[in-house]
C-alpha cells in the first residue's frame, strides 16, 4: 500500500467514525508532546502519564496541545502507561457530550478555551485619530508590522552622516 493511499484510509477512518470508548479505555487530553511519538496526557481526574502513537498515525495525523484522545491502557508500562486509539474531533467530541458520555471536569477545560478563542478571534480596535486630509498619513511605515522573527537594526542619521564623510 503507497504512503498516499495509507493516508487516505488513516484521515477516512478519524474524520468519518464515530468512536464511543468501551470500559477499558478512556478520555484523556493532551498536555505536550515531548517527542518520540510520546504525548503525555491528562485524564479527567488529573492523572498525568504518557501515551504512545501507533504507527498508522505517525505522519499521517497530528495531535496539539489540547486535543482529546482516546486511549487503550498498557499493562506493562511504567512511563507510557497507555497507547492512542482514536484522535477525536470536535464533532466527535460534540456527540460524545450529547450521549452523556464525556467528563465533566473536560467540559469546563473546554468552555473556558471557547470563551478565550473568541475572545482572541475578535480583538478590539484602537480608535482611529481624526484625519486632517493627506498630512494624516505618514510614511514611516515602522508602526505597521513588526516582524519578531528578525532582528531590528536601528541606525541613527549622525552615524550614516560620519560614513559618508570618511
Amino acid at each position: 500500500m503507497s504512503q498516499a493511499t495509507k493516508r487516505k484510509h488513516v484521515v477516512k477512518e478519524v474524520l468519518g467514525e464515530h468512536m464511543v470508548p468501551s470500559d477499558q479505555q478512556q478520555i484523556v487530553r493532551v498536555l505536550r508532546t515531548p517527542g518520540n511519538n510520546l504525548h503525555e496526557v491528562e485524564t479527567a481526574q488529573g492523572q498525568r502519564f504518557l501515551v504512545s502513537m501507533p504507527s498508522k498515525y505517525r505522519k499521517n495525523i497530528w495531535i496539539k496541545r489540547g486535543d482529546f484522545l482516546i486511549v487503550d491502557p498498557i499493562e506493562e508500562g511504567e512511563k507510557v502507561k497507555a497507547e492512542i486509539s482514536f484522535v477525536l474531533c470536535k464533532d466527535h467530541v460534540r456527540s460524545l457530550q450529547k450521549e452523556g458520555l464525556w467528563p465533566a471536569a473536560f467540559s469546563e477545560v473546554d468552555e473556558k478555551h471557547t470563551n478565550n478563542r473568541s475572545r482572541q478571534a475578535q480583538p478590539e480596535l484602537p480608535a482611529e485619530p481624526p484625519s486632517s486630509g493627506e498630512e494624516s498619513s505618514s510614511e514611516d511605515d515602522s508602526d505597521l508590522f513588526v516582524n519578531t522573527n528578525r532582528r531590528q537594526y536601528h541606525e541613527s542619521e549622525e552615524e550614516s552622516d560620519e560614513e559618508e564623510a570618511a
